[in-house]
């Protein structure tokens, strides 16, 4: 029979031995188990000296033996302990040393005693979390109750008072809106409530200004709501980042050697910005092609290219300054336009200023240079933007042809452009438009050369020598706006008071033959001679420099003439206002006044300048009233400023911002504004239409070539067929 590997052979005796051993060594283990088993129960069920405790542990034991499907109730066990932890801490020890074999025992309560803590840990990290969510959920602060909720009154005041640039636009006086809302502000004044301010709010916001008070109230309003205005509607938000030395750019409409204010003025504050080293600046001027060249400048001059034309600026600013200038000198594309005698803009004038230096601009003459402007807003690209007015655009529009119908929509287009796109305007005098944002000073100087002179005259006349030995003359670009009409009526009218007076004119202009036909016709005593600088020698003998224009905004020869020590008789106008306080500034209302202040002036000799008369008419003077009131010494030191749209106050060092709570309505009208220009600007009919320069949206191919910019179709490229 096969066997398949079983072995079915009898045992033999030293096989029986070995399975007999290993039974008896089983029965042996199952012994000791019973009889630890015994132990145990006995153990348990012996009296000790803490019957309660081992009462919950045997009422533990008990529930989890009772089923094989019951887990040990472990929290039983551990509450057990943790009960009696602290009364009996002396015991279980005592009775842990007498019972060292239950090792395992004091494993299990250790274990236990480190689940419920890590338990509890848990809970309490968990219910923290919560709190802290909660109280960031929680949107009303706990000062809101003490501010008042705005009752209607107070928000029909507010939009009225931020309604102000729509209302200027419409032609509404700012009084009739400020009446308004001082009315609204006194009927809430009424209510003790309107005075009750939170006792954290600063003493100085309690004023008696209602527009001010009013304002405050608002922004109280908003910040104990806890909102947040973060920006405007039309701001992109992305500026120059303020580094350790700040930038200056100053950008004009013209430049040297075309003798015009916006071309000399604008390169003299260059230089004395520059002096001070405290910022860099950048003179951006415009460059015109050889053939507007040859139009604009004096005696056909003409350059070949922008380093060359730099190099003449200065070398001719030096030679008056005195001190070598340290700017930039940059150029933009502009075309010069016949008709109104001006430079326009090709292009988008703020590109050629780098985004890295774009902190600060100054804008001479910002209504010119907004007209047509199509490309990125001011305010937007720059962190503070000056515009200064030079010229009184209106008082020139209305002696044209339809000049009325003219002058209104430029005002208003000049209202646009001042408001869209500078955060201040200085007015060199009131002869100009009033423009919103803008104040009156004279931010400008003389030439220093024209002090010297004053000053060596001076110096004759003490010492005796006879300082003046001509009589009366008038300088002046020779075109009927620059005061030619008003001084051939006055000598046309008082012909017989002036007999035997001789006036002596210097000046070339489109206006020359004109005007030299009319004083011939008239026979009257003006000596025509053709035009040279001021501080030509043959000009420093006169004694008398009349000026009878009433465009003018701040006549740069009026001041050069009272610099050198002249006697000067001009029109009584708001153009001559800051030469009113100088001894040697005689004023005239009607032609018979005129008569007698030129008799005047040539019976006697004019007063020396005192030094403080010298420096009011100095650039240095300049400079200093146009860092304070541009606002431009605050801003480049970094300081806050109480303006319009800041009011600041101490309550311990905290500062409350109307700007960084409450959303202006004035920005969103700014805004507007700017946007609806940039739309019109950006079509070729409509800029046509309005007297634009054909070709200006965009510079040309000679631009192109002679300041190495790229083509303009590809600066500017045009998409589809």
């Amino acid at each position: 029979m096969a066997s398949y590997g079983v072995d079915t052979r009898p045992a033999t005796a030293g096989e029986g031995g070995a399975l007999s051993f290993l039974s008896r060594g089983l029965r042996e283990d199952f012994r000791l188990i019973r009889a630890r088993a015994g132990e145990l129960e006995t153990f348990l069920s012996a009296p000790v000296p803490e019957p309660e405790l081992f009462a919950r542990l045997r009422r533990a034991y008990s529930s989890s033996a009772s089923s094989a499907r019951t887990r040990l109730d472990l929290s039983a066990i551990g509450k057990a302990f943790e009960t009696e932890v602290g009364r009996t801490t002396r015991a279980r020890w005592r009775w842990e040393e007498e019972a060292e074999e239950w090792e395992p025992i004091r494993m299990v309560k250790a274990r236990l005693r480190e689940l419920e803590w890590r338990r509890q840990g848990q809970t309490t990290d968990m219910l923290h979390k919560v709190k802290l969510s909660l109280k960031s959920m929680s949107f009303a602060p706990e000062v809101s109750e003490e501010v008042p909720p705005l009752d209607l009154g107070e928000l029909l005041a507010y939009f009225l008072k931020q309604s102000g640039p729509l209302f200027d636009q419409l032609g509404i006086k700012r009084d009739v809106c400020n009446k308004l809302v001082e009315s609204l502000c006194s009927k809430r004044k009424d209510h003790l409530a309107y005075n009750s301010f939170p006792t954290s709010e600063p003493s100085e916001f309690r004023n008696d200004n209602a527009g001010d008070e009013l304002d405050v109230r608002i922004a109280s309003v908003l910040q104990s709501t806890g909102h947040n205005y973060e920006g405007g509607f039309w701001n992109d938000g992305h500026k120059y980042e303020t580094a350790d030395k700040r930038h200056v750019a100053i950008v004009t409409t013209a430049s040297l050697p075309w003798m015009t204010g916006t071309a000399v003025n604008p390169l003299f504050r260059a230089a004395y910005l520059a002096k001070s080293s405290k910022q860099d600046v950048t003179l951006v001027v415009p460059w015109l092609c050889k053939s507007d060249q040859e139009l604009v400048y004096p005696n056909s001059m003409t350059f070949s290219s922008p380093q060359e034309q730099e190099t003449y600026m200065r070398n001719w600013l030096e030679e008056r300054v005195g001190f070598k200038t340290d700017f930039k000198i940059s150029f933009y594309p502009g075309k010069f336009q016949k008709e109104r005698r001006s430079i326009i803009p090709a292009g988008d004038t703020s590109q050629f200023i780098p985004s890295k230096e774009a902190d600060i601009a100054i804008l001479e003459e910002p209504e010119h240079l907004n007209w047509y402007h199509h490309g990125k807003r001011w305010t937007d690209k720059f962190n503070h933007v000056v515009g200064v007015v030079h010229t009184n655009y209106l008082e020139y529009i209305k002696r044209e042809k339809n000049g009325s119908v003219q002058a209104f929509f430029v005002k208003h287009i000049n209202n646009m452009v001042a408001r869209a796109y500078c955060h201040k305007v200085l007015r060199l005098s009131g002869a100009t438009q009033d423009l919103p944002k803008s104040m009156i000073c004279n931010v400008h100087g003389v030439n220093p050369k024209f002090l010297e002179v004053g000053e060596r005259i001076a110096a004759e006349r003490e010492s005796g020598q006879q300082s003046f030995s001509k009589g009366a003359y008038f300088l002046g670009k020779m075109v009927w706006a620059k005061g030619y009409r008003e001084l051939i009526d006055l000598f046309a009218k008082q012909k017989s008071d002036l007999e035997g007076f001789k006036l002596d004119i210097y000046g070339n202009g489109e206006d020359s033959h004109e005007v030299q036909s009319a004083a011939k016709k008239l026979n009257l005593n003006l000596n025509f001679h053709k035009g040279r600088d001021h501080a030509d020698d043959s000009l420093h003998r006169y004694k008398v420099f009349i000026n009878p224009s009433i465009s003018d905004v701040l006549c740069t020869a009026t001041a050069e003439a009272l610099a050198m020590g002249k006697f000067v008789v001009c029109a009584d106008h708001p153009s001559n206002d800051f030469f009113r306080s100088f001894p040697n500034c005689l004023t005239y209302k009607t032609s018979e006044d005129f008569v007698a202040k030129v008799k005047e002036a040539m019976a006697r000799d004019p007063q020396p300048l005192t030094a403080e008369q010298r420096y009011d008419l100095s650039w240095e003077a300049a400079t200093q009233r146009f860092m304070e009131h541009s606002e431009l010494d605050k801003v480049l030191s970094n300081s806050s400023d109480c303006t319009s749209t800041t009011r600041c106050g101490k309550s311990g060092d905290s500062k409350m911002k109307k700007s960084a709570s409450l959303p202006s309505m004035s920005d969103v009208v700014d805004g507007g504004l700017a946007f609806a220009h940039y739309c019109f600007t950006g079509n070729e009919l409509l800029r046509l239409s309005t007297g634009a320069i054909p070709g200006t949206l965009s510079y040309n191919k000679q631009h192109s070539l002679d300041l190495h910019l790229l083509p303009p179709q590809v600066q500017n490229p045009i998409y589809g067929w």
